[in-house]
């Protein structure tokens, strides 16, 4: 009876979020058809490099989990992590919940495998951190870029302070953790009981449990434990997310190349990290309808004509966005079908 219930449940998870990515899709349907025009209208060759680049992108995802499952004393593959990624991002995109939503692919993965799932958890919010991290590195240049232009609005500045306090709340729960797992179990109930005060009285109950965060801290912290001896460990994750974030401004580059638009350096970091500073801190999944307001502005802010910027926007979201949304499609689908 509990293997029939638990098998029904998993149709059920998968068709709740194959439905609501149809229904994400067909809502977008207008900015898909935009994107895919805009596309075709570039230099075949050049959209080929960034499709090929964007396919490198799902690789070094693969690798970044690889590497911090390796820390962890976990198994996996390159070519099976790199598909949970892409199924992860699709999770987080139709179902929305701060980039943690996909780690129900990895701890689903993990259960069927053995895994600890505690690990799992852990390697998931170390690839999150990490991922930030990375970005305050290319964000900290971009914005250098824009004051040397006299480009740096208020905005900026306000999106850049919420992406830092993010990183900084995370490290500073992946820190307590390590040291004490009462310390964290007693940072997670705050949050809870800061969560339940404000959306309790409209659902008329304690949305989540203080208790639960308790459990939970002290599960997490007897796998962090051994994480502070091996933080040298973290470096080769951390260039993968460097290099991740180099394989996007890539794409950008050959955004531009395709509709033969002049760049230099600074354009191309300038605009990227304004962009995906505004997709990570956009109420949005993934930034869908700001970033496409926000990067034409960054862009044209940077000596780039408004008429360009629209296009290479459009071009750009449509690989970076639309199409890894399709890939990760296929791979929810394919770890679903497997036994």
């Amino acid at each position: 009876m509990f293997v029939y219930n638990f098998r029904d449940m998993r149709k059920f998870i998968l068709l709740l979020v194959l439905f609501l990515g149809a229904g994400f899709i067909y809502v977008s349907l207008g900015e898909i058809q935009s994107s895919v025009q805009t596309i075709r209208q570039g230099n075949f060759w050049f959209v080929l490099l960034a499709i090929l680049i964007q396919g490198g992108w799902f690789l070094v995802c693969g690798l970044t989990y690889l590497s911090l499952y390796r820390v962890l004393g976990v198994d996996g593959t390159v070519a099976e992590l790199s598909l949970m990624s892409a199924a992860a991002n699709f999770v987080n995109v139709v179902a929305p919940s701060a980039g943690m939503g996909g780690i129900v692919v990895f701890i689903s993965r993990a259960r069927r495998s053995g895994h600890s799932t505690g690990k799992v958890t852990i390697a998931n919010m170390l690839f999150i951190f990490l991922d930030y991290v990375a970005f305050l590195c290319v964000l900290t240049v971009g914005l250098i870029v824009l004051s040397r232009r006299n480009d740096l609005h208020p905005t900026e500045i306000a999106a850049s302070a919420v992406m830092f306090a993010i990183a900084t709340a995370l490290g500073l729960l992946l820190y307590l953790g390590s040291q004490s797992g009462v310390a964290l179990g007693n940072a997670l109930a705050w949050m809870a009981h800061l969560v339940n005060r404000v959306v309790g009285p409209i659902l008329k109950h304690n949305y989540l449990s203080e208790a639960r965060a308790h459990k939970f801290a002290t599960e997490m912290a007897a796998d962090l434990q051994g994480l502070p001896e091996k933080s040298h460990s973290l470096l080769r994750p951390f260039l993968y997310a460097l290099s991740n974030k180099t394989l996007m401004m890539l794409v950008l580059v050959a955004s531009f190349l395709s509709f033969k638009v002049p760049f230099t350096a600074g354009t191309i970091i300038g605009g990227f990290a304004i962009s995906y500073l505004f997709l990570i801190v956009s109420p949005t999944p993934s930034g869908i309808g700001i970033v496409e307001g926000i990067m034409p502005l960054a862009l044209s802010s940077l000596r780039v004509p408004w008429s360009q910027a629209v296009i290479i926007t459009l071009a750009y979201r449509g690989i970076t966005f639309w199409l890894p949304l399709g890939v990760g499609a296929v791979a929810f689908r394919m770890l679903n079908r497997r036994k």
